[in-house]
């Protein structure tokens, strides 16, 4: 497993233990991680705080994001897409796609490589939360 979808998973257990959604994320900038994250709309009762808004956040400001990569142990929805395009971030290393399909689509119309692992660990821990948590899983993508 690659070390940084790794640290993403481990983020995205931190939020499962947490009480919250487990997706996690990790931004890394010339091979070392500069920001981490995980889901925290349960935990902290804020609506946008996804992985991937979590771990930019906690980032802080880098200067120029053209040399990252994001690792996320889902496909972003679009919210966190238009912030991937925004910042001009050109990869975007996913986890898997299967239980929910994001924005894919959105991010490579805007020139962000995507390279979606389809690991059945990243897949397995959002199915068993979705069967688990369905109503707070449709709340989070809203539904």
């Amino acid at each position: 497993m690659d070390e940084f979808m790794q640290a993403a998973i481990d983020e995205a257990k931190t939020g499962l233990s947490e009480g919250g959604i487990p997706i996690g994320s990790v931004l890394v900038k010339n091979g070392k991680i500069v920001g981490r994250g995980h889901n925290k709309r349960v935990q902290e009762d804020n609506p946008i705080l996804h992985g991937e808004m979590d771990c930019l956040n906690n980032a802080g400001r880098i200067g120029s994001y053209r040399d990252t990569v994001i690792y996320s142990t889902l496909m972003p929805c679009y919210m966190c897409a238009g912030t991937i395009v925004q910042f001009n971030i050109p990869k975007v290393v996913v986890g898997e796609s299967v239980t929910f399909s994001g924005a894919r689509e959105f991010m490579e119309a805007h020139g962000v490589e995507v390279v979606d692992l389809n690991l059945p660990a990243c897949i397995r821990m959002m199915e068993d939360f979705i069967r688990q948590h369905p109503k707070l899983w449709n709340e989070d993508i809203g539904e």
